[in-house]
């Protein structure tokens, strides 16, 4: 099944985890930048609508990159929270003549290694969907749960947990009044996912490849490189 979408990707976060001279997704991986690594799976797509990426406002770094050219991608501004940035190019997004009703996929910008078959699988597996969903690994690890001394309480039972990644699928009118809601009740928003499920909503998971890691520290563009350049 053919299906149609937009692309929301917060960027406005400066990464200091990484302890470099600048915000991790314009640091280099495989010749590029990792930013231009990550938008390239969604303008190979023949299903793509629009981009809009939320930068802050003294993003420096963005104009320098080539895809900052192309026609389908627009800037949105970034906001305090990644929920701001991401309320911000929505309605960027219905200025530009996206409809309620459409899908909108929300990913992360220093998540650079979502397999075309896995944004395939999520397209699919959500196109009739009446909510949306998100992409996600079952945990493998054993699981603890710790108390205030830093000691184990309890084994966790890890059959019912599960990794949250992105892209994140859902419609965009119930996208934008959930992060909307959310946000004005002061309740806690990691991720779109949560806030659908704050306004009720239970979010189907889609299993998708553990290898679709979110650069936090330098280990982690180490080892993409690393497995880029084998």
């Amino acid at each position: 099944m053919s299906v149609t979408f937009w692309v929301v990707v917060p960027a406005a976060g400066v990464g200091s985890r990484m302890q470099a001279d600048r915000p991790k997704q314009y640091l280099a991986l495989a010749g590029r930048t990792v930013m231009e690594q990550t938008l390239q799976v969604f303008l190979d797509h023949p299903g793509l609508k629009g981009l809009t990426v939320s930068l802050a406002a003294e993003d420096p770094y963005w104009p320098g990159l080539s895809c900052s050219h192309d026609p389908r991608i627009w800037r949105a501004d970034g906001g305090r929270e990644r929920a701001d940035s991401v309320l911000n190019a929505l309605a960027l997004l219905r200025a530009k003549g996206a409809e309620a009703l459409d899908w909108v996929l929300v990913h992360d910008a220093a998540r650079p290694n979502l397999a075309a078959s896995d944004l395939q699988h999520l397209l699919a597996s959500l196109a009739d969907d009446p909510l949306g969903g998100l992409l996600a690994v079952p945990a493998r690890d054993t699981l603890k749960r710790a108390g205030e001394d830093g000691r184990v309480e309890a084994t966790v039972d890890r059959s019912v947990i599960w990794h949250a990644l992105t892209p994140q699928m859902f419609r965009l009118g119930t996208l934008h009044d959930a992060l909307a809601g959310a946000l004005e009740a002061g309740a806690t928003v990691t991720d779109e996912a949560s806030a659908i499920e704050w306004a009720g909503g239970h979010p189907r998971l889609v299993e998708g490849r553990a290898d679709n890691l979110k650069i936090t520290r330098p280990e982690d563009l180490h080892w993409l490189a690393q497995r880029w350049q084998s």
